[in-house]
């Protein structure tokens, strides 16, 4: 892709996130696609408001979110790769990419990080009264089990927790990207 395309990328294992440094995002022509090395997890979390006006509820939610990650990024040995946040119509979901589930479910258990003592709050704050809703679910991944396309984005979600590369050659269609026999192979 030359000019359009010049590999810069967050790396494997890179952790730049909005509001923590990348503040103007580079806009990469052209189509390009993401590898990473080895198995990994995707992690999808988020909350939602059922009461709006029970700000007391939800705030302490919207705002535990932020030292998790901040402490994941300082600390990389933990497996956390990169996260992208996303608001939803009642809340904020995010999607994480975690290098294996063991260092996710170390990280949720660990009594001396952030994770705990939000999950303790929330419960003795919310609990089942209804007002806030949470949510996770988790895929592991395979490797090379994946396949994803960016056309004319900033470096995104797999691209950015691993390595963006040009969509071209064994890269160019869905089904080569995901390792199947293409179309044109049958």
């Amino acid at each position: 892709m030359g000019e359009e395309f010049d590999g810069t990328d967050a790396g494997e294992g890179g952790v730049a996130l909005p509001g923590l440094g990348n503040n103007v995002a580079k806009i990469f022509a052209g189509r390009a696609s993401a590898r990473i090395e080895g198995p990994f997890v995707i992690f999808l979390i988020g909350f939602r408001i059922n009461r709006f006006f029970a700000f007391g509820k939800w705030m302490p939610v919207a705002r535990a979110m932020g030292p998790m990650i901040r402490e994941l990024v300082a600390h990389p040995e933990m497996g956390f790769l990169y996260a992208e946040p996303m608001f939803t119509w009642r809340g904020v979901a995010m999607v994480q990419y975690w290098r294996s589930f063991e260092q996710l479910h170390t990280y949720a258990q660990d009594r001396n990080a952030h994770h705990l003592p939000a999950w303790a709050a929330f419960n003795r704050s919310v609990g089942s009264d209804g007002s806030v809703g949470i949510w996770h679910e988790t895929y592991e991944v395979a490797a090379n089990r994946y396949e994803c396309v960016y056309a004319n984005m900033p470096l995104w979600g797999l691209a950015k927790a691993g390595k963006q590369v040009a969509a071209t050659g064994r890269r160019q269609g869905a089904k080569d990207r995901m390792g199947l026999p293409s179309d044109e192979d049958s």
